[in-house]
């Protein structure tokens, strides 16, 4: 075969953000990853080319099996040993592509899942080629013979000798996102870090906002305990005054030098990329 053993097909809409990630890590674990695009309004088509990945439109709102075959092969694409056909909606996320890329090594000749409403019964009794597709996977043999199947076919009417699944696809249920110890471990290094380089949002931010704090405190014993303006009411308001600003004060410097920092980081980034270049 001419073609890539394994292929990933990515299919979404308005992906800028991440899609330069999902090819970049899904070229680690398959030979060929192609886009799907089904009508992106901003940059996801352009900065699929530009690394490289083939692109693909597709205008139909609901992904059909006939739909994916049809696309597929307008593309003037070579047949792959394995194609996974995957839908990238706001519930899929990255850490998600390993589980997903699983299906590449499992033995179907199809297994598709597919979404289908409360009513719709069994999946295997649903019209295959016209049904709602959520991910896709289909060996070879298994794309030739969805593309034979008739208008009304379902799974049954697919060949004996192939191995076919076709289940009802299920969102994962929400789950409570707990910090993990790498995370807690990388923020400890991160404040470490803060602490010996003496980073602005530590050297002047934490006593500012302690001052600031302070500050807010004493102005609420100022106004409850002191009725009348004399000498000590006036100095204990002043001081009060000035701490709560110089706290002020103090956070917006630490906050202005640390978004400086980071300008001029990316600056010298810039600069010594151009000179790579040159």
């Amino acid at each position: 075969m001419d073609g890539p053993r394994h292929r990933l097909v990515l299919i979404g809409a308005n992906l800028e953000l991440r899609i330069v990630s999902m090819i970049v890590r899904s070229r680690e674990s398959v030979d060929e990853v192609v886009l799907i695009d089904l009508g992106s309004s901003d940059k996801t088509r352009e900065l699929a080319e530009q690394v490289d990945c083939p692109t693909l439109s597709m205008d139909d709102e609901r992904l059909t099996a006939a739909g994916l075959m049809s696309t597929l092969r307008q593309g003037g694409l070579p047949p792959a040993e394995r194609t996974l056909f995957i839908r990238v909606d706001g519930a899929w996320r990255l850490r998600d592509l390993p589980l997903s890329l699983n299906r590449l090594h499992e033995r179907w000749d199809v297994h598709v899942a597919l979404r289908l409403g409360p009513d719709a019964g069994p999946p295997e009794d649903v019209v295959l080629l016209d049904a709602d597709v959520h991910h896709l996977m289909v060996s070879d043999d298994g794309l030739r013979a969805l593309a034979d199947l008739g208008p009304l076919a379902t799974a049954i009417d697919l060949p004996d000798h192939l191995v076919v699944r076709v289940v009802r696809h299920s969102a994962p249920p929400p789950m409570k996102q707990a910090q993990s110890l790498a995370s807690a471990s990388r923020f400890a290094q991160m404040f470490l870090w803060m602490l010996e380089s003496k980073h602005p949002l530590i050297l002047i931010g934490v006593p500012g906002l302690t001052l600031f704090v302070v500050g807010i405190m004493l102005s609420e014993s100022v106004i409850d305990q002191f009725r009348e303006l004399n000498s000590s009411s006036l100095a204990v308001t002043l001081a009060t005054i000035a701490v709560t600003l110089v706290g002020l004060f103090a956070l917006m410097a630490a906050l202005l030098l640390w978004i400086m920092e980071k300008q001029v980081a990316g600056l010298q980034h810039q600069v010594e990329s151009d000179r790579g270049a040159a």
